[in-house]
């Protein structure tokens, strides 16, 4: 067998030689080149990553802060809902009522005008007919078909508050004294003070007469001269016309608990 060896001009060898260095140094080129974009893109990859960590980061955050404010009024604001929730609750209850309250109001409104009444009649008799015509308007205000419930309850509880007042005030005024219960009876104007409900007197112009009024016996009982006295001191105090002070006659009203006293101090 025989072997053919091609034998090439040297400058040709060279030359592949040389073009197959170049081809291979382009390749390593394009290689690196290639790893460089890649790690590029890699490395671009990264800070997109980083950046939307940072941002995802900062809203846990901001989550986190919110979330803790929102749990700080929470509890702030429970007992508030709380307490709104009773007074639904109540209110719930008051309209599951209130057709039973609408059915019952107008004889309550009834009781209240005729225990006023009573209270008129069995009281001390000052401003009688004043009062009594009072509880007569409410009980015509009943029928009234333009007056709604509540302004009806409205005008009768303002009666309830009126008379009630009058246990508290001391009061002097110029009126008819009628000593008897018929009409033909002697009638004479005198001066009345009032202290509260605890005491009625009157005193005539002159003073020389005066009484207190017993509600037990429900007559007039004559004053002695130190009763008048005190009376007309009384009756001044009543008009600002003397400075407060204390004042000792007898009562109208027996004391309560048994007790036997029928004369009171009273602080003027």
């Amino acid at each position: 067998m025989r072997i053919f060896r091609l034998q090439l001009p040297a400058g040709i060898a060279l030359g592949l030689l040389t073009l197959g260095l170049l081809q291979a140094q382009e390749s390593v080129i394009e290689e690196a080149s290639r790893a460089q974009r890649v790690q590029a893109e890699l490395q671009s990859r990264i800070a997109t990553v980083d950046d939307e960590s940072r941002e995802m980061l900062a809203e846990l955050r901001r989550l986190e802060a919110e979330t803790r404010r929102l749990e700080v009024r929470s509890d702030a604001l429970a007992p508030r809902l709380e307490r709104r929730g009773e007074r639904l609750d109540s209110r719930e209850d008051a309209l599951d009522t209130l057709a039973e309250t609408r059915e019952a109001l107008p004889k309550l409104e009834q009781a209240l005008i005729s225990r006023l009444r009573t209270w008129v009649e069995r009281d001390l008799p000052f401003l009688k007919e004043e009062r009594l015509a009072r509880a007569r308007s409410l009980e015509t205000g009943l029928a009234d078909p333009d007056a709604s419930a509540a302004e009806r309850l409205d005008r009768i509880l303002a009666a309830w508050r009126t008379e009630l007042d009058y246990g508290r005030e001391l009061d002097a005024w110029r009126g008819i004294l009628n000593e008897g219960k018929d009409e033909g009876d002697a009638r004479r104007e005198v001066d009345f003070l009032r202290l509260g409900r605890v005491g009625l007197y009157y005193l005539t112009p002159d003073g020389r007469e005066g009484g207190v009024w017993r509600a037990d016996a429900e007559r007039w009982e004559a004053l002695d001269e130190t009763g008048r006295g005190q009376l007309r001191h009384g009756l001044r105090i009543a008009r600002d016309q003397r400075a407060p002070e204390l004042l000792t006659l007898p009562i109208s009203r027996p004391l309560e608990r048994g007790a036997t006293t029928t004369d009171a101090e009273a602080s003027s």
